[in-house]
């Protein structure tokens, strides 16, 4: 008999899958390629069930010959080690990023003679009503708080981009990307408060109140189902950050970052050129403390946000800080830096990492942005924070197309630059 591969990135069997199954049959013994749970992350299908439940499941699909795991998006390494005959998969792949996919089982199967099929890709209501429920129970605050810290398990490094809108969140959650034969997405989400702010038209003082900040991760919410990462600020006081804490973990946020400074912020990008105050270690362990004693569940994280290297305190005392504050909780060490050489933030990481191996390392590398996320990753980096750049990049495009407007009276000159507005709608899901 002649060998049939396929492989399912899914957490419920449907007639879809069933299909699939009933064509293989009929070239010859079907196999099955599981997906791991760290190659479906970056298919950007993160698992609801356990990968043996999800194995199980195929086990139980009548027509199933055998059972593998496929531990990467791409298929040349199973298919080298199995060498079917035929891989079968749905059409939904001839376009969009998937075709990465295809051209690389293509290539694969060219090396010894096999062959690809393409079934017609089932999508009816009740297929739609399921991948629905999928992203709906995503999207669960109990599923959804947990991500972050699963996903530092699985991945090099936590790609996350700053959202600031229910738009801005679709743009994170449904962005992926083909590149050299890859297949590449944000694996999360950060609510920045200077860009919170920002799209408010307000100064970045702490201004907008925790009340209208939280209406900004509703709407990111209702239209998303990644992890999100809330910035903090200073968190306020004490008292204050208690209920901050309780209110974001049952939203399902899945960590806070506070950073150790008091009074009024200033941003840290200003550095020593405007009067900034670092907290004191004591007091910002007895917030981290009290933070983590309010928590209801082991998923929500605070995350230490250490200023001593925007402020010129040193090196030391950034690690005399940082061991303090995981002794006093926190879940995560953020070291920051305006530098554009990323020299001390490494010096920081390799030095942090030689006695805590364990704690994850945040960074945002706005200022030292030449730096790539496989080299932080080398020095012990978990999450990267891409913390303002689409803020940056929408405000001189709407400015430009403002002028452009005012200088030509008509709209003709922008059109060829604007996004056709039928292709903004489609990011929007309807009921």
């Amino acid at each position: 008999m002649k060998r049939v591969y396929t492989c399912f990135c899914t957490d419920v069997i449907h007639e879809g899958h069933l299909n699939i199954i009933k064509e293989a049959r009929k070239y010859g013994d079907v196999i099955v390629g599981v997906l791991s749970d760290e190659a479906m992350v970056r298919y950007n299908r993160f698992p609801v069930v356990s990968f043996e439940e999800r194995v199980q499941m195929v086990t139980e699909i009548e027509g199933v010959s055998d059972v593998v795991i496929q531990k990467d998006i791409m298929y040349d390494q199973i298919i080298k080690k199995l060498k079917p005959d035929y891989v079968i998969h749905g059409d939904n792949w001839k376009t969009g990023p998937m075709k990465a996919i295809r051209d690389n089982v293509i290539s694969a199967l060219k090396e010894y003679g096999g062959e690809i099929i393409d079934v017609p890709y089932t999508y009816n209501e009740n297929v739609r009503r399921i991948d629905a429920r999928i992203q709906e129970k995503l999207a669960m605050p109990e599923y959804r708080r947990k991500r972050l810290r699963q996903l530092i398990g699985m991945c090099p490094i936590v790609k996350t981009i700053e959202v600031h809108s229910g738009l801005t969140g679709l743009i994170a959650e449904k962005t992926v990307v083909e590149h050299n034969g890859e297949l590449d997405q944000f694996d999360a989400m950060w609510i920045s408060s200077l860009c919170d702010s920002t799209a408010k038209g307000k100064p970045d003082i702490e201004l907008v109140d925790m009340t209208s900040r939280f209406r900004t991760i509703d709407d990111v919410m209702e239209v998303t189902t990644k992890p999100i990462i809330f910035d903090g600020d200073t968190g306020g006081l004490t008292e204050h950050f208690v209920y901050t804490v309780r209110s974001l973990e049952r939203m399902g946020v899945s960590a806070i970052i506070i950073e150790d400074k008091t009074g009024l912020k200033k941003n840290s990008l200003f550095g020593t050129e405007v009067v900034q105050t670092q907290d004191s270690i004591e007091h910002f362990c007895e917030k981290i403390t009290a933070g983590k004693k309010i928590q209801l569940t082991d998923d929500f994280m605070i995350i230490a946000r250490i200023e001593s290297l925007i402020l010129e305190q040193g090196m030391e005392d950034a690690l005399k800080r940082a061991f303090a504050y995981v002794e006093a909780g926190a879940d995560g060490i953020m070291i920051h830096s305006r530098k554009k050489d990323p020299a001390e933030i490494l010096e920081f990481c390799d030095l942090f990492r030689e006695k805590n191996q364990n704690t994850p390392i945040v960074v945002v590398p706005s200022s030292f942005n030449s730096i790539t996320e496989a080299e932080l990753a080398q020095h012990g980096v978990n999450i990267v924070i891409y913390a303002n750049q689409l803020t940056r990049s929408a405000f001189p495009a709407m400015e430009q197309t403002a002028k452009d407007i005012l200088k030509y009276h008509r709209a003709q000159e922008v059109d060829s630059r604007l996004m056709p507005i039928k292709d903004i709608i489609s990011l929007i899901e309807e009921l």
